[in-house]
């Protein structure tokens, strides 16, 4: 948008001005007015002369023709002014009407200007100010365009100064310093439950373990939802992550991860997203899943499909819910796909964050989000991810070699357990002592893979309560995950596998 109200007027030039048409018009009937009534004056004293000089008619006579006569070139004269006056009164309520639309004009383009300048600042961006000592032709209204420039400016510059110096700016910026800290710290508890795990094989004390580990998983979520709110994102990592990982990564962060079913197949492999765009993507799906789990029956299952597509890769999030409003959608599907044009007050007030921290982020990165009904009558999310932010993830033909850093994993690589979830999300993917197991996809068997092993503590671990047990040179590697997996083995055989596992230490 122009910086400022008033349209650049063209440069005087050296040449004589012409004459508008309305003052050459007015010049004409001015002249006609005074030249006419002096024309016939002039003829009538003539004629009187030379009546007078032949002797033709007497004096009375001419007298009474010369008294006739002027009265003649009265009449003329009056009619002349007469029309003379109209015209200037025509021409100059022209010019006032003229300068009304021109003034009316200008301060429409500078209410517009300040319009645009207040949504910019709402977008988060900074208009730029208008120049109001640019170098303008001169004009009838040059005076009034100047002062309307410098209101222009003048406004703008109270609107910038208010948006700082506010108090919604100030507090959006406190909290924004307060989710940096307290996501370091929910980082630094993660990686502390990490180490913890590595130093038992009581089985008791893992499950709480991984639940302690979910609950602090599923926190700092809330946390970088708070800073996606405020305009920045805390997740990042510095490799490719493939698409599986961000797919279970994202279930392993939601509430009721058990009713979650992944099906990857191979595009989940070969395909990943940047460092910059993965964990963010994590972050999305699992705001849309947990939404999902939440509008849907608990008995129901929720599936999350990955599959190429001609524009990229799209990821879909099916529940059966039950069927949502089309005005409803439709204004869902506008939050998702323009946050910024939509009064979204009520729903912060409801605390119906999840939908606008996915809005958000799909913005950043230029993801399509889209709601649409499916065939039983619950939702179906459809995430769209460009061509341009995939990469190739290069098949690993060591399964001992180490795991690329990703989304929704703290060191453990998911099994099909579910006792306990995953224990982290996206950028706490290679914790210290994380193993490198390959992981299974959905729907192997869970004995298929051999369990990870690990290399003993040279002092012997004491657990909190002693038990009477025989003794034993060295502890069986990978005794609670098998011992889990039987369980689960035995109790949940119908079920998919759960998002993330929890392999032995």
């Amino acid at each position: 948008m122009s910086d400022s109200a008033f349209p650049a007027r063209p440069a005087a030039t050296g040449h004589r001005r012409r004459r508008p048409p309305g003052d050459a018009n007015m010049l004409l009937l001015a002249r006609r007015a005074v030249t006419l009534p002096l024309v016939l004056l002039a003829a009538l004293l003539l004629a009187a002369v030379v009546l007078w000089s032949v002797s033709v008619v007497g004096p009375g006579w001419v007298l009474a023709g010369l008294i006739c006569g002027l009265s003649g070139v009265a009449a003329v004269a009056a009619h002349g002014t007469r029309t003379v006056a109209g015209a200037v009164h025509s021409a100059v309520e022209e010019s006032q009407a003229a300068a009304l639309t021109a003034v009316a004009g200008a301060a429409a383009a500078v209410g517009k200007s300040v319009q645009w300048s207040a949504d910019e600042l709402c977008r988060g961006k900074r208009p730029a100010l208008p120049d109001p000592h640019t170098a303008q032709s001169p004009t009838p209204n040059a005076e009034i365009d100047n002062a309307l420039s410098a209101l222009q400016a003048q406004a703008i510059m109270s609107l910038i100064r208010v948006h700082d110096e506010s108090q919604s700016v100030v507090l959006l910026e406190v909290l924004r310093r307060l989710a940096m800290r307290e996501h370091a710290l929910v980082s630094k508890a993660l990686e502390a439950l990490s180490q913890l795990e590595m130093l038992t094989d009581d089985p008791e004390l893992l499950a709480k373990i991984f639940e302690i580990d979910h609950l602090v998983t599923r926190m700092r979520r809330q946390v970088e939802s708070t800073a996606v709110l405020g305009g920045q994102s805390l997740r990042s990592v510095r490799r490719p992550v493939p698409v599986t990982t961000a797919l279970r990564g994202a279930v392993s962060e939601v509430v009721q991860y058990p009713r979650v079913a992944v099906a990857a197949g191979s595009v989940g492999a070969e395909l990943g997203l940047p460092g910059h765009v993965g964990p963010d993507l994590t972050h999305l799906l699992a705001e849309l899943i947990e939404n999902a789990c939440e509008c849907s029956d608990p008995e129901t299952r929720v599936m999350v499909r990955a599959q190429r597509v001609p524009h990229g890769l799209a990821i879909e999030v099916e529940d059966r819910a039950i069927p949502m409003h089309p005005q409803t959608r439709a204004q869902m599907n506008h939050l998702l796909k323009a946050p910024h044009e939509v009064d979204v007050s009520g729903q912060v007030r409801a605390g119906q964050l999840g939908l606008l921290v996915a809005a958000k982020i799909a913005q950043s990165h230029g993801l399509s989000v889209l709601l649409q009904e499916n065939a039983t009558g619950g939702t179906t999310v459809l995430v769209v991810i460009p061509a341009r932010l995939l990469v190739a993830i290069p098949s690993v033909e060591d399964a001992g070699a180490p795991p690329p850093e990703g989304a929704g994993t703290s060191g453990r690589q998911p099994q099909q357990v579910a006792a306990a979830p995953a224990a982290s999300g996206a950028h706490q993917a290679a914790r210290p002592g994380a193993t490198g197991a390959p992981t299974a996809e959905a729907g192997q068997s869970a004995d298929a893979p051999a369990l990870p092993t690990r290399t003993r503590r040279t002092e012997p671990f004491r657990p909190p309560h002693e038990r009477e047990q025989a003794p034993v040179a060295a502890a069986t590697p990978g005794l609670a995950a098998a011992f889990r997996n039987g369980l689960q083995a035995g109790g949940t055989a119908d079920c998919p596998p759960a998002p993330a596992e929890h392999p032995t230490p």
